[in-house]
């Protein structure tokens, strides 16, 4: 165990020569070294936003499980936020600054998720269309539908920022100024369908798996206000370290090969900028 203090608060460190990610051989060290690195440009994603952490204590081949309420022990100085759930009322924890974000990955919180809102589940400031491709299709095909998307989004009116899943598909998100659920989730729905007719050999907007192949599943899910998906920046746990990477569009655009978009944690932490800087500007805000 290692004791540390990380601007002002003293956190126990435990296990850090784990791996986690055995066919890779990184450790819990390299995941807390990275999102140290990271913070200044993840912590204003989840500003606000009650956290719901994916953990793997033993690392991504042992058991993992899904963490939303504050655990017993807990520093008291996290802050938290009460969320109704449909199990009943739950405290959740905000990552709020850096300590806290050391103090979750500590507790092998690797995978980081927030919901489409701040305060109120009924009033939404951000829409989230996951791209996810289906058997024979891969985030090239993704890049492809999101730039479909994006010409429907900007010809409504709306500001559109990619990132990758950190698995196979993609993100877009489009921050909006505070919207009632109901109505975000609707024009998700409505967004989907139009890709889906203007391009039924690409797209696909129903749940059921056996429609998936060869097709991109535009997921307007992610909208209701029960879900959470995974925040930019966040580890991702594959088999090898991913991270939800927020892109430029001309990445996107350039796009041939899964490779061009798969980055691992160091990368990320050398890339440049915030390419989702935009998303936290209100000015860029859009309405539905």
């Amino acid at each position: 165990m290692t004791i540390t203090e990380v601007d002002g608060r003293q956190l126990r460190l435990t296990h850090l020569d784990r791996v986690l990610y055995p066919e890779t051989g990184w450790t819990k060290a390299a995941a807390l070294r990275y999102y140290a690195l990271v913070a200044p440009k993840l912590l204003p994603h989840l500003a606000g936003r009650p956290a719901s952490f994916l953990r793997f204590p033993g690392g991504v081949a042992e058991q993992r499980f899904w963490a939303k309420h504050l655990p017993a022990g807990a520093p008291d100085w996290l802050t938290t936020m009460q969320v109704t759930h449909s199990e009943g009322e739950l405290e959740q924890v905000v990552v709020a600054d850096l300590p806290t974000l050391i103090w979750a990955a500590n507790l092998g919180a690797l995978e980081l998720h927030v919901p489409q809102w701040r305060e109120d589940p009924a009033e939404h400031d951000r829409l989230v269309v996951d791209l996810d491709p289906g058997p024979g299709m891969s985030v090239v095909e993704c890049c492809a539908v999101a730039l479909l998307a994006r010409e429907l989004l900007v010809a409504d009116g709306l500001t559109v920022w990619p990132k990758t899943s950190g698995a196979k598909g993609l993100h877009l998100a489009v921050p909006l100024r505070p919207t009632p659920a109901r109505t975000a989730g609707a024009y998700a729905r409505e967004l989907a369908a139009r890709l889906r007719v203007a391009h039924p050999g690409l797209v696909v907007d129903r749940m059921e798996r056996r429609l998936r192949t060869g097709r991109v599943f535009v997921d307007w899910s992610q909208n209701n206000s029960a879900k959470t998906t995974a925040a930019p920046y966040s580890l991702r746990a594959g088999r090898v370290p991913g991270v939800s990477t927020p892109l430029e569009w001309a990445e996107v655009a350039a796009c041939r090969s899964a490779e061009q978009l798969a980055f691992t944690p160091e990368q990320v932490a050398e890339r440049a900028g915030d390419p989702w800087a935009g998303v936290l500007e209100e000015a860029n805000w859009g309405r539905l």
